[in-house]
């Protein structure tokens, strides 16, 4: 029953983004704790080094098992093509969650999960139709595949 339940909800190539980004996050946040903490590495540094490996965790997910991308011939273009949507990912987050927390007054918390959220809503959208696109689409496909 739980393996059909979860065959049945990662089915959603959403849930799997969204399964991907936590699975990022986790190892993100636990290199950073085995950094920082345990073997004393400088935080910044310790910091960039977290974020390299969890954007590899990332990648891997996403290419493979969120939009299915079997192929290694292009690992090289998707993979700067990924690093440019994460970092514009960071961007708009940053942003939002400024807009959120000055303008809105929510609590950080509540304003990271609003741009969070609305964050991983856009870098979906940019990995499944720029970076792990399966084929060349043409306007009119890419406006028929929105609508």
């Amino acid at each position: 029953m739980i393996k059909r339940l979860t065959t049945h909800i990662t089915q959603y190539q959403f849930v799997r983004y969204v399964i991907g980004g936590c699975t990022s996050a986790a190892v993100n946040l636990s290199s950073l704790y085995l950094f920082n903490s345990v073997l004393h590495i400088y935080y910044l540094l310790a910091s960039m080094m977290s974020f390299s490996i969890a954007f590899f965790v990332s990648l891997t997910f996403h290419k493979f098992w969120t939009f299915g991308d079997r192929r290694t011939d292009n690992m090289a273009k998707q993979g700067s093509l990924y690093l440019a949507s994460s970092l514009f990912g960071l961007c708009m987050n940053t942003v939002l969650l400024y807009i959120s927390v000055q303008h809105f007054h929510t609590s950080v918390l509540i304003g990271q999960v609003i741009a969070g959220g609305l964050t991983a809503c856009c870098t979906f959208f940019i990995s499944k139709y720029i970076v792990f696109r399966k084929q060349p689409l043409s306007d009119t496909e890419v406006l028929d595949e929105f609508l």
